[in-house]
């Protein structure tokens, strides 16, 4: 029998408490790896409870994404002439019941869900034609998984100004592998309290450099004898990365030179199209301004402090 939890008297506190307790279909991405906004890493301090649920203001983004539900919705069913209406509730996998989903809407009649989504108009081209953003294909997979249903439709409106709805049949090959990946973090990472590797994601540099901002003046530890293997891998890499740079760089300058023999600043190429214009930009001279005029540079700087990782090979 399938758990459900009614989250209409929720607080955004307790519903977020609740999340953690599961998988839901926002983690999802992160686990997969397509979210550029969070690395496994640290969903798996959420989960573990080792950060404070953040129950502060939604973002600008997820606010208007949550205001404009409805309207999506709404058109939705206008469009369609289909029916739908709020779950209000928290579904859990009846196998794994830590597998949890909110959908947007029930699908009145058929066994289907609705996803209302809100994009910005630089992401247009990521809905053309069949396309859809591959972390909410896996989303909806996810929900189809834990709900037991066929299908599902996924409503956008594009900034703010186009409608795009789309239908995404059940794939249980691509749901068996999310499945599997859900699971061996919860039951691994989780559970066991084994954390997923540190990746390279942004999202992760950001993590540490504000989780582990301060730092005792001069204290020093013996780190773990693989951390030097770490280390020729990266002066590896490096070498690689100055050999990559520099062929990019290579191609530059010879597009540049066929625009400059021509003075020209566009190029079109039967699969490209190629600009080298002036662009012109104003900026503070901040060395003159310190120069000529030390006590105005001195009320308006700013002293920022970060910390900065430096190797150096014992000879």
């Amino acid at each position: 029998m399938q758990k459900i939890t009614d989250t209409r008297e929720l607080t955004r506190y307790d519903w977020l408490r609740e999340r953690r307790k599961g998988i839901g279909g926002s983690d999802v991405a992160t686990i997969l790896g397509l979210n550029k906004y969070q690395s496994p890493y640290q969903l798996w301090l959420d989960k573990t409870a080792q950060i404070e649920i953040d129950d502060s203001e939604a973002s600008e983004a997820a606010y208007w994404g949550n205001q404009l539900e409805d309207l999506v919705a709404t058109e939705f069913s206008d469009r369609t002439g289909k029916k739908v209406r709020r779950a209000n509730k928290m579904f859990h996998h009846p196998k794994y019941p830590f597998l949890v989903a909110n959908i947007d809407r029930d699908v009145v009649g058929e066994d289907a869900i609705l996803e209302c989504k809100t994009a910005s108009v630089y992401l247009a081209d990521r809905w053309e034609g069949e396309d859809i953003p591959e972390q909410y294909i896996c989303q909806v997979q996810h929900y189809l998984n834990v709900l037991d249903r066929e299908y599902a439709y996924i409503a956008v409106l594009i900034g703010g100004q186009r409608f795009v709805w789309k239908k995404v049949e059940r794939d249980q090959e691509l749901i068996n592998i999310i499945q599997e990946r859900l699971i061996d973090f919860w039951e691994v990472n989780v559970n066991q309290k084994i954390p997923p590797a540190i990746d390279g994601s942004d999202s992760t540099e950001e993590y540490i450099k504000e989780r582990y901002a301060k730092s005792e003046t001069g204290k020093e530890i013996t780190l773990k004898k693989d951390i030097d293997d770490l280390l020729d891998q990266r002066e590896e890499l490096q070498e690689t990365k100055k050999v990559v740079e520099t062929s990019i760089k290579e191609i530059d300058n010879m597009i540049k030179f066929e625009l400059g023999e021509k003075e020209a600043e566009i190029g079109i190429a039967p699969r490209h199209i190629v600009t080298w214009k002036p662009i012109e930009s104003t900026r503070i001279d901040s060395k003159r301004i310190k120069e000529e005029s030390p006590e105005l540079f001195e009320k308006y700087s700013k002293t920022t402090i970060y910390k900065k990782l430096t190797i150096k090979e014992i000879k």
